[in-house]
């Protein structure tokens, strides 16, 4: 898209420039090494070349919780090159508004930075990103982008802008002394004429919670977020799992339909048998809470899975997973997993060093340094290449019963609403679930009251370009959950 005002260039569109230029005359940069070397070896080679003779020093963004992972990357970095990589932590949810102000504010705080993936279309508006696509044609080897297990939201707008380097597929976490416990095999099925195992449909999934639930005896259903910042990611999985797209190839809002309304409704009779601390907790206090043993089930992400595993946890080795539930569709089960947050690799378009900006995204993505950042205990950062999962590091990590569900997880994942204005499409969509939870509202006039807000958004943006976008974004669905989901008709 053209972001021009005026007849004045931005900063941005002369780094395009410059590096189109570099993609369009330059050899490619790794021709003459030897193809045994490993990719980060060659990008640090190239590096040392850039830098002689200057004075670099990159500034990097981190989300709080992931400098476990960074932190021997830039080790590994400094040492190969020579560049000194200054770090900046900032809370897991305040990542990308820090760096929309540092775009508007052009205070060149950053030259690298590791935002939310779902926040990159926001971010490129805010003319915050720097187009990556003609240094990925020069430096990335043949192939290295299709090993990355769920690369969707990396480019907006025909453009490469980010590196996925952390795979958030959500996955479910149930209690195994809970479901093991004597008797309660026996009595679930006769309650309910089925028998107790891994929920395939949310349906089966509230019935479990239900029966889990038991506050005199101090257990409870479940622990799903209920914060408003978070309440949409699972309102957006069931309504998915009713087999419906949010948004007709027109963009003209779904979500108010019947099978919306059903999901919500869901949603709060759900609530009732969740843990009450579920209204406030934020994504470290809920892992916290949820070790403590005394919570059926739980969702999350590999992160979530790391910390629950840790030394002294109460739920290492006493937990089974499973994907997100989905529903039935024509008498066939759909499953929906939902890639719905993981950290993205950018370079800043106030950045002084673009091509070294790009080449330590590079060298933080290469297979040998992504296995060493998702390796560690202390860190965050979860599987998105295939050897990753091969790793006996990350096999002690995360255990073999989990990266099974979570590869398939990922492998399988819906996207995230990638989209320019994702953060007022969500935001809206949060802000009424939050109300209709609370009984401030009824779930059909909460969803209408989102469908409206959200043709607004979409006139806004302009809704030629968002139709566009929009069915670009269904072609990137997994061919199977693509073929099951309907328009509202």
């Amino acid at each position: 898209m053209d972001r021009m005002s005026g007849s004045g260039v931005t900063r941005r569109a002369t780094l395009m420039g410059l590096s189109s230029l570099a993609g369009a005359y330059a050899l490619p940069a790794f021709a003459n090494n030897s193809q045994s070397d490993a990719l980060h070896e060659n990008v640090a080679r190239r590096v040392r070349v850039l830098a002689k003779g200057k004075d670099v020093k990159l500034r990097l963004l981190l989300p709080n919780g992931s400098g476990g992972n960074v932190d021997p990357i830039i080790a590994e970095f400094q040492r190969l090159t020579g560049v000194d990589v200054v770090t900046h932590e900032t809370p897991v949810d305040e990542i990308n508004t820090e760096l929309s102000l540092d775009a508007l504010s052009k205070s060149q705080k950053y030259d690298v930075a590791l935002p939310a993936t779902f926040g990159l279309p926001d971010l490129v508006a805010a003319d915050a990103l720097l187009p990556i696509t003609n240094f990925a044609r020069r430096y990335e080897p043949a192939g290295f982008r299709k090993d990355i297990l769920f690369g969707v939201g990396d480019s907006f707008d025909g453009e490469l802008y980010g590196f996925q380097t952390d795979g958030d597929a959500y996955t479910m976490f149930y209690n195994k002394n809970m479901i093991e416990k004597a008797g309660e095999k026996s009595r679930f099925e006769d309650q309910f004429g089925e028998p107790l195992h891994i929920p395939q449909t949310w349906q089966q999934l509230d019935r479990q919670m239900a029966y889990f639930n038991r506050p005199d005896d101090g257990q409870w259903g479940g622990l799903l977020f209920r914060t408003p910042g978070y309440v949409g990611w699972e309102w957006w999985s069931r309504f998915h799992a009713k087999g419906y797209w949010p948004f007709s190839p027109e963009m003209e809002p779904q979500i108010a339909s019947d099978a919306g309304v059903e999901a919500l409704e869901e949603m709060i009779r759900a609530t009732r048998n969740l843990c009450p601390e579920a209204t406030y907790l934020g994504l470290f206090d809920n892992w916290e809470r949820y070790s403590r043993g005394d919570i059926y089930c739980n969702i999350g992400w590999g992160g979530t899975q790391k910390y629950l595993n840790r030394e002294g946890s109460k739920m290492r080795g006493n937990m089974v997973f499973g994907p997100t539930p989905g529903g039935v569709i024509d008498d066939i089960l759909l499953i929906t997993p939902y890639f719905n947050w993981g950290w993205n690799y950018v370079v800043t378009s106030n950045t002084a060093f673009p091509e070294i900006g790009y080449l330590f995204a590079l060298f933080a993505s290469s297979p040998q340094m992504s296995t060493l950042a998702v390796r560690q205990d202390d860190g965050f950062f979860d599987p998105f290449r295939p050897e990753h999962y091969e790793d006996p590091g990350i096999v002690a990590a995360y255990t073999q019963e989990f990266l099974s569900v979570h590869r398939a997880s990922l492998e399988n994942a819906i996207p995230d609403l990638y989209l320019e204005t994702q953060g007022e499409y969500f935001r809206m969509l949060n802000e009424s679930l939050t109300r209709a939870l609370n009984g401030e509202i009824s779930p059909r006039k909460a969803l209408e009251r989102v469908a409206r807000r959200w043709r607004l958004i979409t006139k806004s943006a302009g809704l030629a370009v968002q139709r566009d976008r929009w069915m670009q974004l269904r072609s990137k669905y997994p061919p199977h959950i693509r073929s099951k989901l309907r328009d509202i008709g």
